[in-house]
């Protein structure tokens, strides 16, 4: 996880055996049984907590700054995250396209301008972010790519980040709210093998259901363990190629923003 591992501010530790694992039932051997949540070899949890400490702090002063402007511009952005080959970006061009304008993106992804092109093409702005080998975005980069954004009051920001379901849960970006993204494709239990993630958001959106009919998958079963370990997430079903729950999803997004601004009116 890259809060231990240091990829986000280039900081390499030694490797040797670490004290935060177990041996548990059938030979399973369970990694992240101490009080930092996760095992690195030659490092104690005490100096693993240090680390994720430091680097989650630098990460969250940029963040602040990013939430400050958005609020101060007047703009509800959310943080767009799931597993490669959920349909993120798909879901993201129907969405503006069904809003009609007022939307702007920052892109992440490791290599490539693809997904901000695809972006472009519905019309909306989109600033595209490499990451390199960073496998999630963190509040500098997307303070750089705001810099590069000509925002308004009222317009939504959407942020894609990288395809991975386990970093971008610990790195606040300045959003609104995180969004979850799993499509029907995934299985059932993928919130329970991804709890932190899943926890993390204010809402799931429960993807590709026009497939749900050939996938032999039980949407009842994935809303219930999304709420086995987020009990007050909300959940939509959605189909960007159907179009099903598309105007739930846009009156989630105009109830944030409205939210938003009366509380900005009222500060």
């Amino acid at each position: 996880m890259c809060t231990v591992c240091g990829c986000s501010d280039g900081e390499v530790e030694g490797h040797g055996n670490g004290d935060g694992h177990g041996l548990h039932a059938h030979g399973d051997i369970h990694f992240g049984q101490g009080l930092a949540g996760v095992a690195v070899g030659n490092m104690t949890q005490e100096r693993l907590i240090e680390i994720e400490t430091g680097i989650l702090s630098e990460n969250d002063r940029y963040a602040a700054g990013n939430r400050a402007k958005l609020t101060a511009m007047g703009v509800f952005c959310v943080n767009l995250v799931s597993s490669p080959g959920s349909g993120k970006t798909t879901l993201l061009c129907a969405t503006i396209r069904a809003m009609g304008g007022g939307a702007a993106v920052i892109e992440g992804d490791q290599q490539t301008s693809n997904d901000a092109e695809r972006i472009r093409e519905t019309g909306a702005p989109a600033v595209q972010v490499n990451t390199g080998k960073g496998c999630h975005l963190d509040g500098h980069m997307v303070g750089h790519a705001l810099d590069h954004l000509h925002l308004h009051s009222g317009d939504m920001l959407f942020i894609e980040n990288v395809g991975n379901l386990v970093c971008p849960a610990a790195f606040d970006l300045g959003e609104d709210a995180k969004v979850a993204i799993l499509s029907v494709t995934e299985g059932e239990d993928k919130p329970l093998k991804y709890p932190d993630m899943f926890t993390a958001a204010r809402i799931a959106l429960l993807n590709k259901t026009d497939l749900a009919p050939h996938c032999d998958v039980d949407l009842d079963l994935y809303e219930s363990n999304l709420r086995r370990v987020n009990p007050t997430i909300d959940i939509i079903r959605v189909s960007a190629r159907t179009g099903e729950g598309l105007d739930a999803w846009l009156g989630w997004l105009r109830a944030g923003s409205s939210a938003k601004h009366t509380a900005r009116a009222a500060g």
